[in-house]
Protein backbone atom coordinates (compact mmCIF):
# COMPACT_ATOMS: atom_id res chain seq x y z
CA UNK A 1 0.00 0.00 0.00
CA UNK A 2 1.27 3.55 -1.05
CA UNK A 3 1.32 6.06 1.61
CA UNK A 4 -0.40 9.49 1.89
CA UNK A 5 2.54 11.26 1.16
CA UNK A 6 3.32 8.80 -2.28
CA UNK A 7 -0.22 9.74 -3.14
CA UNK A 8 0.19 13.27 -2.92
CA UNK A 9 3.39 12.96 -5.48
CA UNK A 10 1.73 10.84 -7.39
CA UNK A 11 -1.13 13.38 -7.80
CA UNK A 12 0.82 16.82 -8.31
CA UNK A 13 3.18 15.14 -10.50
CA UNK A 14 0.78 13.44 -12.77
CA UNK A 15 -1.25 17.48 -12.74
CA UNK A 16 1.94 19.42 -12.97
CA UNK A 17 2.99 17.32 -15.85
CA UNK A 18 0.15 16.77 -17.48
CA UNK A 19 -0.68 20.71 -17.71
CA UNK A 20 2.97 20.95 -19.02
CA UNK A 21 2.33 18.86 -21.96
CA UNK A 22 -0.92 20.05 -22.65
CA UNK A 23 0.10 23.62 -22.87
CA UNK A 24 2.63 23.22 -24.77
CA UNK A 25 0.44 20.46 -27.56
CA UNK A 26 -2.46 23.35 -27.56
CA UNK A 27 -0.73 26.14 -27.89
CA UNK A 28 1.44 24.76 -31.04
CA UNK A 29 -1.95 23.06 -32.82
CA UNK A 30 -3.57 26.25 -31.91
CA UNK A 31 -1.22 28.74 -32.64
CA UNK A 32 -1.74 30.58 -29.32
CA UNK A 33 0.73 31.30 -26.83
CA UNK A 34 2.10 29.55 -24.27
CA UNK A 35 0.86 31.17 -21.31
CA UNK A 36 -2.74 31.38 -22.46
CA UNK A 37 -2.73 28.02 -22.80
CA UNK A 38 -1.02 27.23 -20.00
CA UNK A 39 -3.32 29.34 -17.66
CA UNK A 40 -6.21 27.70 -19.52
CA UNK A 41 -4.77 23.59 -18.49
CA UNK A 42 -4.06 25.46 -14.89
CA UNK A 43 -7.52 26.27 -14.62
CA UNK A 44 -9.04 22.88 -16.19
CA UNK A 45 -6.78 21.05 -13.82
CA UNK A 46 -7.96 22.70 -10.53
CA UNK A 47 -11.34 22.59 -11.76
CA UNK A 48 -10.95 19.00 -12.39
CA UNK A 49 -9.46 18.01 -9.00
CA UNK A 50 -11.73 20.54 -7.13
CA UNK A 51 -14.79 18.53 -9.03
CA UNK A 52 -13.25 15.43 -8.19
CA UNK A 53 -13.44 15.96 -5.07
CA UNK A 54 -16.98 17.10 -4.66
CA UNK A 55 -18.33 14.41 -7.11
CA UNK A 56 -16.95 11.97 -5.67
CA UNK A 57 -18.12 12.84 -1.98
CA UNK A 58 -21.67 13.46 -3.33
CA UNK A 59 -21.77 10.35 -4.77
CA UNK A 60 -20.79 8.45 -1.83
CA UNK A 61 -23.45 10.04 0.22
CA UNK A 62 -26.11 9.06 -2.20
CA UNK A 63 -25.07 5.82 -2.26
CA UNK A 64 -24.42 5.19 1.20
CA UNK A 65 -27.76 7.09 1.89
CA UNK A 66 -29.97 5.05 -0.94
CA UNK A 67 -27.93 1.88 -1.58
CA UNK A 68 -26.48 1.14 2.59
CA UNK A 69 -23.10 0.81 0.47
CA UNK A 70 -19.91 2.74 -0.95
CA UNK A 71 -18.58 -0.36 -2.88
CA UNK A 72 -19.76 -0.54 -6.79
CA UNK A 73 -20.87 -2.29 -9.50
CA UNK A 74 -19.35 -2.66 -12.76
CA UNK A 75 -22.31 -1.13 -14.48
CA UNK A 76 -21.95 1.58 -11.46
CA UNK A 77 -18.30 2.66 -11.94
CA UNK A 78 -19.30 3.33 -15.88
CA UNK A 79 -22.18 5.32 -15.02
CA UNK A 80 -20.42 7.42 -11.97
CA UNK A 81 -17.54 8.37 -14.86
CA UNK A 82 -19.81 8.80 -17.34
CA UNK A 83 -21.55 11.19 -14.63
CA UNK A 84 -17.78 12.72 -13.57
CA UNK A 85 -16.97 13.69 -17.27
CA UNK A 86 -20.11 14.77 -17.98
CA UNK A 87 -20.58 17.57 -15.20
CA UNK A 88 -17.04 18.45 -15.63
CA UNK A 89 -17.90 18.99 -19.75
CA UNK A 90 -20.81 21.11 -18.61
CA UNK A 91 -18.70 23.40 -16.93
CA UNK A 92 -15.27 23.61 -18.70
CA UNK A 93 -16.83 23.60 -22.59
CA UNK A 94 -18.25 27.30 -21.89
CA UNK A 95 -15.38 28.54 -20.13
CA UNK A 96 -12.94 26.44 -22.73
CA UNK A 97 -14.72 28.20 -25.51
CA UNK A 98 -14.84 31.44 -23.84
CA UNK A 99 -11.17 31.60 -22.78
CA UNK A 100 -9.97 30.47 -26.12
CA UNK A 101 -12.97 32.73 -28.19
CA UNK A 102 -13.70 29.54 -30.08
CA UNK A 103 -17.32 27.96 -30.81
CA UNK A 104 -18.69 25.32 -28.47
CA UNK A 105 -18.36 22.66 -30.83
CA UNK A 106 -15.05 23.41 -31.19
CA UNK A 107 -14.47 23.53 -27.41
CA UNK A 108 -16.42 20.05 -27.53
CA UNK A 109 -13.78 18.66 -30.51
CA UNK A 110 -11.03 20.32 -28.04
CA UNK A 111 -11.89 18.40 -24.87
CA UNK A 112 -12.27 15.06 -27.15
CA UNK A 113 -8.56 15.65 -27.63
CA UNK A 114 -7.70 16.07 -23.75
CA UNK A 115 -9.75 12.95 -23.34
CA UNK A 116 -7.75 10.87 -25.17
CA UNK A 117 -4.74 12.50 -24.58
CA UNK A 118 -5.38 11.77 -20.59
CA UNK A 119 -6.46 8.42 -21.36
CA UNK A 120 -3.45 6.98 -22.63
CA UNK A 121 -1.28 10.04 -20.43
CA UNK A 122 -2.93 8.26 -17.63
CA UNK A 123 -2.06 4.60 -18.44
CA UNK A 124 1.69 5.39 -19.41
CA UNK A 125 2.53 7.84 -16.42
CA UNK A 126 1.08 5.10 -13.89
CA UNK A 127 3.45 2.73 -15.84
CA UNK A 128 6.31 4.60 -14.92
CA UNK A 129 5.63 5.90 -11.56
CA UNK A 130 5.35 2.41 -10.50
CA UNK A 131 8.80 2.43 -11.96
CA UNK A 132 10.78 5.04 -10.88
CA UNK A 133 8.73 4.78 -7.43
CA UNK A 134 7.97 0.54 -6.78
CA UNK A 135 5.76 -0.29 -3.63
CA UNK A 136 7.61 -1.30 -0.98
CA UNK A 137 8.03 -4.88 -0.69
CA UNK A 138 7.00 -4.72 3.01
CA UNK A 139 3.71 -3.07 1.55
CA UNK A 140 2.93 -6.00 -0.71
CA UNK A 141 2.35 -8.70 1.96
Amino acid sequence: MRTGADRLRHALCFELIGVVITSLIASRLLGMTLSHMGAMSIMLATIATLWNYVYNLLVDKLMLRYLGRLDKTWDERVWHAIGFEGGLLLVALPLVAWWLSISLWQALLLDLGFVFFYLVYAFVYNLAYDKVFPVPALALR
